[in-house]
């Protein structure tokens, strides 16, 4: 009696205790490359030279992190409705992360806070040149002010330069 009372405890483990052990693991890992994605999206925030690279820092590796600790906690908790719960916060952050990015895109090209020698290929000059001559007048869009010379664009970059980079 003793020595069964005594080995219950070893031997008498149902099996779903070692599957749960391995998705306690699995949740850490996600959580961890969860937090180790969301450290490289700041530090790329703060280290890369202007907008659009800041840009790669603020939207891949974050909502890849995001997504990672999403699945962490729903290994974690292993409940359909924790599961209903985080899929809207996924959803919306991939909706909403794309467009933002795009939108702080726009506004650092058009006021040139950006190094031209790291475009590959531009493809709005042409077509912002295009426009200028078209219209005018200042465009509503930039709030009637026209759009930066390339002088006033290197004197801008100049300025940012001198602040210095965290």
């Amino acid at each position: 009696m003793m020595i069964e009372v005594l080995t219950q405890g070893v031997i008498g483990m149902s099996d779903t205790e070692p599957f749960d052990d391995l998705l306690d693991l699995v949740a850490a890992v996600l959580l961890g490359l969860g937090a180790f994605l969301s450290l490289a999206a700041a530090i790329g925030l703060l280290r890369f030279p202007d907008a659009l690279a800041r840009l790669h820092a603020a939207t891949k590796p974050q909502i890849l992190g995001l997504i990672a600790v999403v699945l962490a906690i729903a290994v974690s908790v292993r409940s359909w409705q924790v599961l209903l719960l985080l899929i809207p916060v996924v959803v919306l952050q991939m909706l909403t992360a794309p467009i933002a990015a795009h939108m702080v895109g726009r506004a650092g090209y058009r006021t040139g806070t950006f190094d031209p020698a790291t475009l590959v290929d531009d493809e709005l000059s042409a077509d912002l040149e295009r426009a200028q001559r078209a219209f005018p007048e200042p465009a509503p869009e930039l709030g009637g002010r026209r759009l930066p010379s390339r002088d006033d664009q290197v004197s801008s970059r100049r300025d940012d330069e001198g602040r210095g980079s965290l």
